[in-house]
């Protein structure tokens, strides 16, 4: 019986058992397609990663992608995860940044040993469809007057595209229950198949915003932590001027709602239309072993 080594990692965190739950999988180029699948379904939390191999490839570290349903060309979590278990178990000597190489193109990621926080500088995102605050509505199932009308719902990637909702107040967003049938029924129509929700309130008084992300599509029915949709959170805040400024450094939480306190750190600028973005987080290192194949 053949077998792989693994790690599982909270990442996001705010200290063991917080954040978002992930599994690595190591020198993982040998396994089909469909056996990455099926190990996915079988940890069962948002995402799992596979490590193709642990040598450099392309001046990067293969990487993919799985929820518990389907593979994803890039998210978050799986990204600050991934690079703490290549720094801190793959490297004979740590390194200030890495690249990691997904479906969705290279992305960098950056180690701030003093804080000890780690960066992934996202794609430069795109604006989707702008879509109807009655449409919404009934998949949040809460009242069209929840949601602030002076900012768009809209669909925002910056490699996995979701759909932002602004509402007014951390009362409406602890409101949302989703409407599994609309939602299946919205986003028949629409590229992103996620949507986050979120509001200028929070529960810390140190945090700027709270957020809460919904993915059934992908077998999540709520994310624990979402650092691809924060990434197109970020954009939106600095193009829309949601802050009234063309640059942020914000503070974000998210999975309360869920009983796994996350906490993301977005940094983001707009000069002249053109929009960068960074997504950092803790990793909680929690277990490692070998899995039989």
């Amino acid at each position: 019986m053949s077998k792989i080594n693994y790690s599982i990692v909270d990442v996001f965190s705010q200290g063991k058992y917080t954040g978002n739950q992930l599994a690595v999988f190591k020198n993982a180029g040998n396994i089909s397609d469909h056996e990455m699948q099926q190990i996915a379904k079988e940890v069962n939390y948002s995402e799992t990663t596979f490590i193709l191999s642990n040598a450099i490839q392309d001046k990067g570290y293969d990487v993919r992608i799985f929820t518990p349903n389907e593979e994803v060309p890039f998210a978050g979590h799986p990204t600050l995860g991934t690079a703490h278990v290549i720094q801190n178990e793959l490297l004979e000597e740590p390194m200030d940044k890495l690249l990691l190489n997904f479906k969705a193109g290279q992305i960098p990621v950056v180690f701030d040993n003093q804080d000890e926080v780690i960066w992934m500088k996202q794609n430069e995102p795109t604006f989707g469809q702008v879509l109807e605050a009655n449409k919404i509505s009934e998949v949040l199932n809460i009242n069209k007057e929840y949601i602030d009308n002076q900012f768009p719902i809209q669909e925002v990637s910056t490699g996995l595209p979701v759909i932002i909702v602004p509402l007014k107040s951390l009362e409406a967003v602890k409101k949302v229950r989703i409407n599994k049938e609309k939602y299946f029924e919205l986003i028949e129509h629409t590229d992103a198949k996620a949507i986050m929700v979120f509001c200028p309130e929070a529960y810390s008084s140190e945090n700027d915003v709270n957020v809460r992300d919904f993915a059934d599509y992908y077998g999540v029915p709520e994310d624990a932590a979402t650092g691809s949709a924060n990434g197109c959170l970020a954009s939106y805040l600095v193009k829309y001027r949601y802050f009234e400024k063309s640059e942020i450094s914000i503070r974000v939480e998210q999975g309360y709602e869920i009983k796994r306190p996350s906490l993301l750190f977005l940094k983001a600028s707009d000069e002249n239309g053109r929009i960068s973005v960074y997504v950092g987080g803790k990793v909680e290192k929690i277990a490692q072993g070998e899995w039989f194949l």
